[in-house]
């Protein structure tokens, strides 16, 4: 089952982070095989770092929840809100390293999955690295939208609201923040 974690930084951790950083990447290898998409957000001008996303595939819910909680920088308290939420990837590209991406997220009050084609027109914008619907617990229901877009936020907002217009059943605002690929490198 995949799930999508997101966690926010508190203000003034990275010290911390970078203290703990060994710690965090041990933790994060003995996932790496599951993990589907990884990788810090960053503040408005891509510098600063403000939380960490990652797309993984476990067991069930509860195992997700140990993944989140476990992990150590959750642990020592560097993180102020945690989103632990089951996902439905819809694409997935191999992300463009050295371009600037954002992720936009949207959330809504479930509604029955859409049966319809998820990207109107023949082929998906290549600008777009990955999308997932989240879903309920039961997953016959979506709950939101998370999408990885090679371009800066109003772009990105841009090309992701048809889609989350479509799948909500009408407007929906939209968070975009910077985010870059993680991993070890």
């Amino acid at each position: 089952m995949v799930f999508y974690v997101h966690a926010i930084d508190r203000p003034g951790v990275i010290d911390r982070l970078i203290e703990l950083g060994e710690e965090h990447w041990s933790y994060m290898d003995r996932f790496d095989s599951r993990l589907i998409l990884r990788g810090p957000t960053l503040s408005d001008d891509g510098e600063d770092h403000t939380g960490s996303v990652h797309v993984v595939d476990l067991a069930d819910r509860a195992a997700a929840e140990r993944f989140a909680t476990e992990e150590p920088y959750w642990s020592a308290g560097l993180y102020g809100d945690l989103t632990v939420a089951p996902a439905e990837v819809l694409l997935r590209r191999e992300p463009d390293a050295s371009a600037p991406h954002t992720l936009v997220t949207t959330r809504w009050p479930a509604r029955p999955r859409h049966a319809g084609q998820w990207f109107p027109g023949a082929e998906p914008d290549g600008r777009l690295g990955f999308v997932a619907v989240l879903v309920d617990d039961e997953q016959d229901g979506t709950t939101g939208l998370v999408a990885a877009v090679r371009a800066l936020p109003d772009e990105a907002r841009n090309l992701i609201r048809p889609l989350a217009d479509l799948l909500s059943g009408g407007p929906t605002p939209l968070t975009a923040q910077r985010w870059q690929r993680g991993g070890r490198h």
